[in-house]
This record gives C-alpha cells, structure tokens and sequence, in this order.
C-alpha cells in the first residue's frame, strides 16, 4: 500500500490537536527466518485538545484490524486511517502486516552470503515507520516507547532502550524492552539477528558493537578504536552541550544491506560497507571517525532536541556534521578534520550551491516528499561549515554556551530555527538578525576575491543577490624563502559590506583568501598571481592552507576559469609535499577526477600519468602507500605497469581486485584471475570485487550484464553501488556505453521506490559521465520536472555536473 505524503499543514493541525502519550508495540518477526511477514500491533494512548474533532494516523502497512476505543475502524485510505469522535482521551490499536522486500520501505530482511544467517533491520527516517506500523509519523508527535518483540531463539534482538526482558518460548523468544524517553517515530529501531557482540564501558556508558557473524574478525580489529572514539564523543559532547547522554546504554549496530547510517536513539544502525574488510587507509578512519561522531552528536541533535518540522532538518544534520569536526578535532587523534572536511564534503557543497539545485540551509518544505530531497550537501557540509563560521563569528565559548542553555530549555522538545539562533545571541550578546537571514535563509554562494590598486589591497565581496553576508575571515601573505613559501602577514577582518580595505604587504608570493578556512566562500587569488597560484599552492606550510589553495583551484575548475591541466599541477604538486595524511587519498582521488573526467580526450592519457607519476613517488612513504596504490590501480597506462601493481599489493586482496579491474579497463583478459582471486578472498561481498572487474571489461556482453544486476535487479548493496557505477561508466568506452544511457533516462522514472538513500544513490551514481553530449544533458534536465522532488534535485544536480564537465573537456 502507498501512503499520501504528510503536509507541513496537516502536521502542524495535528500538532495543535493531540498530545501522545505512548506507544506499546509488539512487533513479530518469528516468520522472517524462512518468510518475509512482518507483524505489529501498536497501540497509541493520546489525547485530544478539542473533544469531538478529526484527524487521522498514519498506516501504509496492509491493515488486518483497527479499533479506537473498542470501535471498529474503517479501512486505511492512502496510508490513513480516519479518526472521528475523538474523546479527550483515547486508546488505539492496529494490527498491520509488512512484507520484506528489495524496494520495501520501513522493514528491510537480509540474507548472508556466507553463511546464509539472516538479519532485520528497521528504517524509520525520514518517514517509513508508517510502512510497518500505526503512528503519527511526525517529528514533533514525540512519545515514550515500548516495544515488544518475538524473534527466532537464536537472535539477538536490539532496540533503542537497554535491558529488555527476555522470555523463552519454544523455537521463539520475547524481548520486551522498557519504554524509551519521548522520541519521534523516526528515531526508533529494532535490529534482530544472530549478531556477534562486544562490549566495553565508556564514558560512564555500557557501549555495545554488533556485526554479523561472518565480520567477527573485522569488528575484533577495529573494535578498540571504535570504543575509543565513542567514549571521546560522549565526553566532549556532554561537557559541550551541559549535558551527559542520558541512557546508560549505546549501542552501534553494523548491519549488511543498510542503506547508510541512522541515528536511532541508543542503538545506531550503520552499513557493515564500514567494516573495512582490508585495514582502513589513514583517510578512511578520518571519514569513519567524522561519521561515528555525527551519529552520536545525533543524540542530542535531533532525539533530545528534535526539529519542529522538515524545513529545520538542518537543525539535526548541520550541527551534527559540525559538531562532529568540532569533537574531532578537540579531543580525537583525527586532528586535520576539518582540513579533510574541506578536502571533501566541503568541495561537494560548493558545487551545488553554485548550481541549479541550491537552496538555503532552511527552506520551506511543504510535504515530506519534499524533505527527502533535502538531505543534500546544502544541508548537510555547507551547513556544518557555516556553523563553524558562526563559531567563529561570537566565539568558542560563548558558541558553547548557547548550546548548553539551549539543550537546557528544549530537553525533549521541538524547536526551530530561532530557538537555537537565539540561545547563541543570548549567550554572545551579538544580535544575529542579520546573520541569520544571509546564512540561513539565503541561497547560493559568496564570492570573495583580492583587489590591489594603489590605495592597496581590498577584499571584494559579493554575494548571490548582490550584497555579500557577514564574514569574518582571514587573509594570508606568503613570501617565497627557499622552495617554500612562510606567511609574512595574516589580517582577519570583518566583512560587512562590498568592499574591505585590508592592511596586507605588498610584493608577497602568494595571497591566500580565506587562509585558515574560517568561512564558507567561493575564493579567487588577485590577478597579478593568478597564473602562480597553481606552482605556488605546494609551497605553503600547513595542511589547512594547501586546503584552501585546492579548494580555490578546484573551484575554478568547476566554474570553467581553470583547467584540468592546471587543477592537476596544483594537486600533484600538494601530493608531493603534504604531511596529512587525511588528505592524501582524497586529493588522490580529485587529481584522477579532474584527469579522468575534466580533461579534453587530447590531454587525458598525459594527465593520467602525471597522477600515476606522483603516485608511484607517494607509495614508497609508509602512511601513504596504501592510499597512493590505490590511485596507481586507477591510473596505470598499461600492463607492465598493472603488473608492477600486482607485485607490489602482495597478499593484499583489495588491491589485487582493483588490479584486475584496471588491467579489465585496458582491454586484457581477466576471468580465470579473477575467479582465482574470487576463490581465495574472504570476504562474504567478494562477489562485488567480482562484479566491478566485470563493469570495468569493454564488452558489450558484460555491460549488459552488469547493468542488469546493478540497475535494474539492484542486486548490489547501496553502499557498492557508487563504485560498480563508476566502473561501468569508463573513459575510451562511449561506443559500448551509449545504449545504456537510455536506460538511465527510464530508470529514473521509478527509482524512488527504494526509500530515500538508495533514490539518491542510483540517481547521482548511474548517470553517465561518457557516451554523452549536451543534448543528452538537456533530456535529462527535461526529464526532470517528470520526477518527485528526491530524483529531481540528484538528477539536475548530476545534468549540472555533466554540463560544466562536457564545457571543460571543450
């Protein structure tokens, strides 16, 4: 059954009209171990403001009962069921059955590979609850709940509250746990499985990690710095917040087939894709580190303090991305994240916001189905990084203080955006009018550029609309001494109009604006550097500066004033110098991009071996020889240099695979290794490594093949698709490649139907990146006012992506 998406309006009614007192629901899982039922009985004790009215509650499951009050109720209608007469208070309860399928939405049942064990997990955000269970799935109707679940004998079962009751009854146990605090729908879980435990205290806190069995190995080797982690997190957090997590259980739950992370209260469901099954690069653990803490600042962000409605998700997933640098940098070993950050997640938001699909950090939201287009890079790193400006802008302590008296007055409450905005003006005795409508409510992206004259220097600012926001920065001078550049000047100014006189020398190297990375602002060098600035980046002396020069050049690049060429030189150049090694694999990763991707045919082979050049030079320092053979695999030139690749991974399994896949790209045979290869992996998903040789081979059978395992069977787990994708669309195959860019065309017309994050996966990963040309763009672009909001954003985004790649390939 489909279900109407709930509106602001209707929410906001029945905001005003109900008060929830709990939920008691029992949930059977005991037919998934050879059937795909799911059943639930909820029960939902509320009360109603004006006796006699209206509403309804929400259930898209297939409804086999419902009573309100011991009167029987009609059918569900559109995933609602009406409820009228309501009395001041009042008991309902559904019985509703869900089927676990690959596009089912709320429940998800998954089946190991390796040992054929089986795994449940439940989806609830943004608002899938509805899809197994009766409730008012909406942000701001929190409740306690209690679940009470009947499993398989030999599960574990795990909900957001500890301590259950467990019950044996024959072939079957009953977990029934204690109600948890008021929580939104969304924020509820249950995980069930034969699930591999560890535990360990923490912080004060009983800390629990799950995995499947056949991880065991895996969450044994990075189970202490997992621990680690999470206790550094909730001792940040609660000293940050003026408040300890409140629930002495936390649980992390590494689940197969789960559609990325979730911040369910107590018991975090992530994707076991984390789990790494070869030992993590440097730059991996800083991404998983940031992810960890994200997930755990959630706990405040989002289940003590929920947002009022989806126009505020910024609310949840700003501060926690923010809070997530901001705890790692301070208390974690991963002290460049926000120099990784910037590397990454930072570049992405720039981009959109410089295109079609950007919107402010809070926007309006009419619907729900209009909130799932918005768990963007807008939302999420841009927001972070205007957080971090806003840190900046009153101070780290006055910033902390402004939390504290915020989740003081808020505990398990709503809020919105002027409640968090008004405890930091509070607390810093800036008024923050201003700053709220320019960051917040504005769309687009600042330009801030360095002018010289013969008053001197002026920082030019101009913002989307013409009057810039407010910004306090800071701006470098850097002089050459030896190979290397030293800052002679840094001068932090504020930014409150169009132009800035700055107090910098003149006859420096090198102007670094933004030096420090203090705001979120697209960036150029004065014109008399420019030509420079690209040579010059390598040579300035910290990891946060060489961030922002990457930044600037990567921004010029996507606006079509720099080119691959020269993108390149100043990544290879960082490369060759850099001393964090965060960043090194996503730096690698952005020179292949600009060379694979950016460059025109002409030049690409002979920016490919730069990269290739600059990584055979990185593999022999230790910290970074994983990470530079990685980027070796996806740039060799030709078969001698594969099998140099080969010699040289030795018994590592990963980079044997992503061997094969580049010896696959250049044409050469590769079955009997990779079945050779595939026999002697261990890894229970070893059939994906399998699968992206395949993608990578130019033969019209396998990309058929490939594309029907990978689009329209969606066999492969969300969190692989990205990279079999990738693979599929390689460079020098647009021939074998054009027939399928039809099929992306009808793909997109259906692909919301599998929740959220895979919509936004498929859409951004499966459009094509060669056999393409602008007019296919157009179509695409057309093609969009088709689709519903969460395909049409990914789908101009990507168009947009596409346009500006095909401009620079010229």
């Amino acid at each position: 059954m489909s279900g109407k998406s709930l509106t602001q309006t209707e929410a906001e009614g029945r905001a005003r009209l109900l008060t929830v007192e709990r939920y008691d629901v029992a949930v059977d899982l005991s037919e998934l171990m050879t059937g795909s039922r799911v059943r639930c009985e909820s029960t939902i004790t509320f009360t109603c403001h004006r006796p006699g009215a209206e509403t309804f509650v929400d259930c898209a499951a297939a409804v086999e009962s419902a009573t309100l009050n011991g009167v029987v109720l009609r059918s569900a209608v559109e995933g609602r069921i009406a409820l009228t007469d309501l009395a001041e208070r009042s008991v309902l309860t559904v019985v509703s059955v869900t089927e676990c399928s690959a596009d089912g939405q709320g429940v998800h049942k998954a089946v190991d590979p390796a040992d054929g064990e089986t795994y449940v997990y439940t989806d609830f955000a943004p608002d899938y609850a509805r899809y197994v269970l009766a409730c008012f799935d909406q942000p701001d109707l929190k409740a306690p709940w209690a679940f009470t679940v009947t499993a398989p004998a030999d599960w574990r079962v795990l909900s957001n509250s500890g301590d259950p009751q467990v019950e044996e009854l024959g072939s079957v146990r009953r977990w029934t746990f204690p109600p948890t605090p008021p929580l939104a729908a969304y924020n509820t879980v249950i995980n069930a499985g034969p699930y591999y435990e560890l535990r360990r205290r923490g912080a004060g806190h009983d800390l629990g990690l799950f995995a499947r069995q056949s991880l065991a190995s895996i969450l044994d080797r990075d189970a202490d710095e997992l621990f680690t982690l999470t206790t550094q997190g909730l001792e940040f957090f609660a000293g940050k917040f003026g408040m300890p997590f409140p629930q002495h259980k936390y649980d992390q739950v590494f689940t197969p087939e789960f559609p990325g992370a979730l911040e369910n209260f107590g018991c975090v469901t992530w994707m076991d894709w984390f789990l790494r099954r070869t030992t993590p690069t440097r730059a991996e653990w800083d991404i998983f580190s940031r992810y960890l803490l994200h997930e755990l600042a959630h706990m405040w962000f989002g289940n003590i303090v929920t947002m009022r409605w989806w126009d505020d998700l910024w609310l949840n997933e700003a501060l926690a991305e923010f809070a997530s640098n901001w705890a790692a940098v301070s208390v974690t070993s991963y002290t460049d994240a926000w120099t990784a950050h910037l590397a990454g997640e930072k570049l992405r938001a720039y981009f959109m916001d410089q295109g079609p699909t950007t919107h402010p950090i809070r926007q309006q939201v009419r619907d729900v189905s209009e909130a799932k287009a918005t768990f963007d890079a807008i939302t999420y790193p841009k927001g972070a990084s205007v957080l971090h400006q806003l840190m900046t802008y009153v101070g780290e302590a006055n910033f902390s203080a402004g939390l504290t008296s915020y989740f003081a007055t808020h505990t398990w409450g709503n809020t919105t955006l002027h409640d968090l905005i008004d405890a930091v003006a509070d607390a810093s005795g800036r008024d923050l009018d201003q700053w709220r409508t320019g960051w917040l409510e504005t769309a687009g992206t600042d330009r801030l550029t360095l002018d010289h004259d013969a008053d001197g220097f002026a920082l030019v600012a101009q913002g989307p609309g013409g009057w810039p926001r407010p910004h306090v920065l800071a701006v470098g001078a850097y002089e050459r001494s030896g190979d290397r550049l030293e800052r002679m000047a840094l001068v932090e100014v504020e930014v409150t109009g169009e132009r800035t006189r700055l107090g910098l020398p003149a006859g420096a190297d090198l102007y670094l604006v933004n030096d420090e990375d203090l705001t979120f602002a697209s960036t150029r060098p004065d014109a008399t550097t420019r030509d420079a600035f690209f040579r010059n980046a390598a040579r300035l002396p910290t990891a946060t500066a060489r961030g922002v020069a990457v930044t600037t050049a990567w921004d010029m690049l996507i606006n079509g004033e720099a080119t691959a060429a020269e993108a390149v030189q100043c990544l290879t150049g960082v490369l060759a110098v850099e001393t964090s090694a965060s960043v090194i694999e996503p730096y690698l990763n952005l020179a292949v991009e600009a060379a694979d991707l950016w460059s025109p045919e002409s030049e690409r082979d002979e920016l490919l071996r730069a990269v290739a050049e600059a990584c055979r030079s990185l593999s022999d320092v230790g910290a970074y020889r994983k990470a530079a053979l990685r980027g070796f695999a996806r740039t060799a030139s030709g078969l001698e240099e594969v099998a140099w690749l080969q010699t040289e991974a030795g018994e590592d399994i990963d980079l044997q695979w992503r061997a094969l896949v580049r010896k696959a790209q250049l044409g050469s045979p590769t079955a009997a290794e990779a079945q050779a290869l595939l026999d002697r992996d261990p890894d229970p998903d070893a059939w994906i490594s399998r699968l992206q040789v395949r993608a990578a081979t130019p033969d019209a059978a396998e990309k058929k093949a490939v594309w029907q395992t990978l689009a329209t069977d969606r066999a492969v787990p969300i969190a692989s698709v990205h990279s079999v994708a990738t693979l599929f669309w390689s460079a020098g195959q647009d021939d074998l490649l054009r027939p399928h860019t039809e099929a992306y065309l009808d793909l997109v017309r259906t692909i919301h139907r599998s929740g959220t994050q895979p919509t936004t996966t498929y859409a951004k990963s499966l459009f094509p990146v060669f056999g393409i040309d602008l007019n296919f763009v157009g179509r695409a672009e057309d093609l969009a006012a088709q689709v519903v909001p969460v395909v049409r954003t990914n789908l101009l985004d990507r168009a947009d992506r596409m346009r500006r790649i095909l401009r620079s390939r010229g």
